[in-house]
C-alpha cells in the first residue's frame, strides 16, 4: 500500500484515455469495510499473501 499504483493509474488512463477503477475503493466497495477493517479482521497475509521471488 502507499506506493503510488493509484497515482500512475490515474495517469496512464488518462493518457490512453480509458476509464480508471482504483482498486481499493472496487475491494471496499464490495467488502463494506475499509482496507484497514479488512486487514484488522483478516490479517494483512490473506488480504495479500506472498508473492514469490
Amino acid at each position: 500500500m502507499g506506493v503510488g499504483k493509484s497515482s500512475v493509474g490515474r495517469r496512464l488512463a488518462n493518457r490512453l484515455k480509458l476509464p480508471f477503477a482504483d482498486g481499493d475503493v472496487e475491494i471496499e466497495a464490495a467488502a463494506g469495510m475499509t482496507i484497514a477493517e479488512i486487514f484488522a479482521s483478516m490479517g494483512e497475509g490473506d488480504f495479500a499473501p506472498e508473492r514469490p521471488g
